[in-house]
């Protein structure tokens, strides 16, 4: 007996999880509500509450991850499952699955591989007053040093296509991967697409998982690593003009000295600006070699992204759009 033929794509919530009893059941129930037909991953980041059992009763595929932190979450989440939609959310409450169908919509009919939904009221509650600031900050930053892609580049509701998903390297370990995201999505300028929507509250005895200072210090430190790698030359090019300026600081006294008498009387302010001068030199041949290698490895993962399948209703339509209409035995094909 032949089998049937699905014509709709393959569709997996994940949702990454730590200490969320409290609300993890509703959210589940409310994906498995709105997406009928997807499977809903729910990935526990060694809760020390019911997280995963409420999970599970609630009708969750629930997998444990022992490693501490989202980014070692979503690593495993995106190596383990297969599917052609990947949904990603928290599982808090604060995004409502019933804006989905709508993520899904505009991933599908704009052909993107990421779509962000921003947060409308994040602003007005982040958990903390700490957490709407840095938001800010950190989002002009990213618009200042990777481009004008997204306006809220820490939204956990995402949802993503199947090249995305397996193409994404995911080294960071913890909040920061959402930053690592975006980035990876700007460097090989990928389709992205974002949709405001409204941000939820946490239900009275929930906390928010996230430090201002800690995380807000490890997603710093993670845009300058992303700017390491990606933009070298300009990393690179910053130490070299600050260790030029300081050089030049130091050189300008000594010189004038030197013109005046013909003296050189302070010696080791001479060695340490000629020291300065060539880390700047050193730094801006750094950057100009590590740019060439950037670009290269930019270029491979561009060419591996474009080896992964697309999803099946993509491949179903590429394939009705060219194959060749039949004609008739014995009719010439009409000229166009």
């Amino acid at each position: 007996m032949p089998h049937e033929v699905r014509n709709e794509p393959a569709i997996a919530v994940l949702l990454p999880c730590y200490n969320e009893e409290l609300t993890i059941g509703e959210v589940v129930r409310r994906f498995r509500e709105t997406l009928p037909s997807a499977a809903v991953y729910v990935y526990d980041n060694n809760s020390r509450d019911l997280t995963a059992l409420k999970a599970r009763a609630a009708g969750a595929t629930v997998v444990r991850e022992p490693r501490q932190g989202k980014g070692n979450v979503v690593r495993r989440m995106f190596a383990d499952i297969d599917a052609d939609i990947y949904v990603m959310a928290d599982g808090d409450g604060t995004y409502a699955p019933e804006d989905a169908p709508q993520l899904i919509n505009i991933l599908l009919t704009e052909r993107s591989d990421m779509v962000v939904g921003t947060r409308r009221g994040v602003r007005d509650d982040a958990g903390r007053h700490g957490h709407a600031l840095g938001n800010r900050i950190f989002n002009r930053l990213y618009k200042g040093l990777f481009g004008a892609d997204f306006t809220d580049i820490f939204s956990g509701y995402r949802v993503f296509s199947r090249r995305f998903v397996k193409s994404f390297p995911a080294v960071s370990g913890g909040f920061e991967i959402e930053t690592e995201m975006s980035v990876h999505a700007s460097q090989l300028k990928l389709p992205v697409s974002e949709m405001a929507l409204d941000y939820g509250r946490r239900p009275e005895g929930s906390s928010s998982k996230l430090s201002t200072f800690r995380d807000g210090a490890r997603i710093l430190w993670m845009f300058a690593m992303l700017m390491k790698e990606t933009q070298p030359l300009r990393f690179f090019s910053t130490f070299a003009l600050f260790f030029l300026a300081a050089s030049i600081g130091l050189m300008i006294p000594v010189l004038i000295e030197f013109a005046e008498t013909g003296l050189v009387p302070r010696m080791p302010t001479w060695v340490l600006s000629v020291g300065l001068l060539l880390l700047s030199m050193l730094s801006a041949v750094t950057g100009l070699i590590l740019d060439s290698v950037s670009r290269g490895r930019a270029e491979q993962k561009r060419i591996f992204y474009l080896s992964i399948p697309s999803g099946r209703i993509e491949r179903r339509a590429g394939a009705r759009e060219t194959t060749p209409p039949k004609r008739e035995p014995g009719k010439a094909p009409r000229a166009a």
